[in-house]
C-alpha cells in the first residue's frame, strides 16, 4: 500500500482530500489550505485516494489526472459509479480541450491546468465548497415539498433527490450539469451570459474560462434534448448567452413522490 499522510480523527467543517503524486505540489497546496483552517488529507496515488474518498466525508477532492496505476479519470469515474458525489476539482498538466472535457464528463465539477497560481486554486476551492454548502442549505431550509420537483414539458427535475427524467426516462447528469440545469429551469426566459453563468453556477468569473460553460451546455443538451442541434429547452441567444425556454407549458412544481 502506498504511503498515506495526515490521516486523523480530527473533525473540521471543511475537510479536503488531495490525491496528487507530486509530493512537493501536494504539500504546498495543503499548507495554503491549512492556513485557511481547512483540514487536509494527502495521498500520493489513485488507489489510496479512491479508498479514502469512500471511507470519509470530504467537502472537496483535489484530484490529479496523470498518476501511475489508477489515474484521476479512473478514480473519479469509480467514485461516481459508487454514488460518491463529493465535489471534485481535477488538476491536470494537459492543456487540450479534449482532455479537460474528458475530466468533466467523468463527473468532475471543475478543473485547473498546471501550472496554476495558489490564489486561483484557493478561489476555486472556496467557490466549489460554497456552492455545495448553498445547495445543502437550500434543501434543508425548504419546508414546502412542492418546491422539490419542477416540470417543464417532458423534463422533470427532482431537487431533493438530484434526479432528472425526460419523458419518464432517467437522465444521468454530473453534479455540475445538474446545478446548471436547475439554475436554468428555475428562471425560464431569462438570458444569462457565459460570465454570469460562471459566477452563478461555478462561483467564479475569471476571464478565459467561458469555454467551460460551452462544454457543459453542449453535454447537457446531448442528454436532455431529443435533437441537440435543435434544442427546445436550453436555447442560445446569439451574441448574448443562453436561456431556458419560456415557450413550453407553464413551469410547474409538483409534490415529490
Amino acid at each position: 500500500m502506498g504511503e498515506i499522510m495526515d490521516i486523523s480523527k480530527h473533525q473540521s467543517s471543511q475537510r479536503i482530500l488531495i490525491i496528487e503524486d507530486n509530493r512537493d505540489l501536494a504539500h504546498i497546496i495543503a499548507m495554503h489550505l491549512e492556513d485557511l483552517n481547512m483540514h487536509v488529507d494527502k495521498v500520493f496515488n489513485g488507489k489510496d485516494g479512491y479508498r479514502l474518498a469512500q471511507e470519509n466525508d470530504y467537502q472537496l477532492i483535489l484530484l490529479d489526472i496523470m498518476m501511475p496505476g489508477m489515474n484521476g479519470i479512473d478514480v473519479c469515474k469509480k467514485l461516481r459509479s459508487k454514488n460518491v458525489y463529493t465535489p471534485v476539482i481535477m488538476l491536470t498538466a494537459k492543456t487540450s480541450e479534449a482532455d479537460r472535457v474528458l475530466g468533466l464528463e467523468t463527473g468532475a465539477d471543475d478543473y485547473l491546468t498546471k501550472p496554476f497560481s495558489i490564489r486561483e486554486l484557493v478561489a476555486r476551492v472556496n467557490a466549489v465548497i460554497r456552492r455545495n454548502e448553498s445547495y445543502k442549505k437550500d434543501s434543508a431550509d425548504s419546508t414546502d415539498i412542492a418546491d422539490q420537483v419542477i416540470k417543464q414539458g417532458e423534463l422533470e427535475v427532482n431537487i431533493e433527490r438530484r434526479a432528472v427524467s425526460l419523458a419518464g426516462r432517467a437522465v444521468e447528469l454530473t453534479a455540475t450539469e445538474f446545478d446548471l440545469l436547475l439554475f436554468f429551469i428555475r428562471k425560464p426566459g431569462l438570458v444569462f451570459s457565459r460570465s454570469q453563468l460562471l459566477d452563478k453556477v461555478w462561483g467564479y468569473g475569471h476571464e478565459g474560462y467561458e469555454h467551460t460553460v460551452n462544454s457543459h451546455i453542449n453535454r447537457l443538451r446531448a442528454k436532455i434534448e431529443k435533437d441537440a442541434a435543435k434544442p427546445k429547452y436550453i436555447l442560445t441567444v446569439w451574441g448574448v448567452g443562453y436561456k431556458f425556454s419560456e415557450d413550453l407549458a407553464e413551469n410547474k412544481k409538483v409534490a415529490a413522490t
